[in-house]
């Protein structure tokens, strides 16, 4: 992974636990075979694709409603 898409994509998503979750489901995605949102004039893994697609702000999360524990 290149290290200046992994510090632009958390200017987008500055908690590293989320963005290491929504780059890791990118990335299963890509590579079974979904076409990546963003162009490249080179080639690149589906882990700086992911990046780049966040970065560019193509990919986005939602967090669910947090469950609370009864006692």
């Amino acid at each position: 992974m290149r290290d200046d898409y992994v510090r632009a994509a958390q200017l987008v998503i500055d908690d590293p636990n989320i963005l290491v979750n929504v780059i890791s489901r990118r990335v299963k995605q890509l590579r079974r075979g979904n076409r990546p949102l963003v162009e490249s004039l080179e080639k690149l893994s589906a882990e700086d694709t992911a990046l780049r697609e966040v970065i560019e702000r193509k990919i986005s999360f939602e967090l669910g409603p947090v469950e609370t524990q009864r006692p």
